[in-house]
């Protein structure tokens, strides 16, 4: 079995389609500094007439990757994952190739419907699971309910990382788009990413933040970050370069929050005021948690982000 994973290692996990040439200098090389976490893609972003082209492709990756796996790194690599396009596709990549160079697999329509059969293909193997939550039972929240319950007690629960949103698929469910120039969290989503995290969080598994598909509008993106990290989500998916560093600002903890989470962990008064308001240790010891978490992988901030700052006003 790999090494547990924190889910606060994502970052911003940038989608790239498996047909890209250069993806192992991607990965190996540093090409892309600010890259915490990366999916080759082999479903949405793989149209039907290259699928096999993004085979060869990825094929002749994840010889490279097994090539150097041993190798000790002069440089920390990206957590590197492969999203197939079903589970045939899955199956048929663990059983022909050498994985050793790959921390998991993004499940694609991930459902209880399946979950038998992703375990079935991953079980032997030491791959981390990234289920995606991304079809019509989605909206469902007695399926999710389902789901959820049936996670927590699954043989599959420690592979988990975190469940990934998937709000352009879902947008798609209902015939809708992310707005121009509103957060997903204006719309239908908004209801969806506050069922899942009542659901899924509740029952202590992490969840990742829909992509921003507006690539140059930052203000939006900064946006809908704010209300990403009010939401408790741990990360959020990329689909350009130019999106990561605005994400990991993002998600640096504030040093206020930082100083209350130290306090709290410590404190031995059962209430006390911090910094204007009220803490107590019974009931934001796991929010503190959480926030030392955060910071180990995602830093602290130099100075109060302005977006976030203008949130609490």
């Amino acid at each position: 079995m790999k090494t547990a994973l924190s889910p606060y290692m994502l970052g911003a996990t940038l989608y790239m389609p498996a047909t890209r040439t250069d993806l192992a200098d991607i990965i190996l090389n540093d090409k892309i500094p600010e890259l915490r976490s990366l999916v080759v893609c082999l479903e949405d972003a793989v149209s039907d007439s290259e699928v096999e082209y993004a085979l060869q492709n990825l094929h002749q990756l994840l010889a490279e990757l097994a090539c150097t796996a041993s190798e000790p790194q002069e440089q920390r690599r990206p957590l590197v994952f492969i999203r197939p396009r079903n589970e045939t596709m899955a199956a048929k990549l663990i059983s022909d190739h050498s994985l050793e160079g790959i921390d998991g697999f993004v499940l694609p329509k991930f459902t209880l419907a399946n979950l038998s059969c992703w375990w079935d293909i991953i079980s032997g193997t030491d791959l981390h699971m990234m289920p995606t939550l991304e079809t019509q039972d989605v909206f469902d929240v007695n399926a999710m309910t389902a789901l959820a319950n049936e996670l927590t007690k699954h043989a599959c629960r420690a592979r988990i990382i975190a469940l990934r949103i998937g709000g352009n698929d879902l947008m798609s469910v209902i015939s809708l788009r992310h707005p121009r120039n509103m957060t997903l969290y204006d719309g239908p989503m908004g209801y969806v990413v506050k069922m899942l995290v009542a659901v899924f969080a509740s029952r202590g598994f992490a969840l990742t933040a829909p992509v921003c598909e507006q690539i140059d509008n930052v203000e939006l993106l900064q946006r809908e970050l704010t209300l990403d990290i009010a939401h408790g989500l741990v990360g959020k998916t990329a689909i350009h370069p130019t999106h990561l560093d605005v994400i990991h600002r993002a998600l640096e903890v504030q040093p206020d929050e930082y100083e209350d989470a130290l306090r709290i962990l410590n404190s031995t008064q059962a209430v006390f005021k911090s910094q204007g308001a009220m803490c107590e240790p019974a009931t934001h010891r796991s929010w503190a948690v959480n926030v030392l978490e955060r910071s180990k992988y995602c830093g602290i901030a130099k100075q109060f982000n302005n977006v976030l700052y203008a949130s609490r006003q």
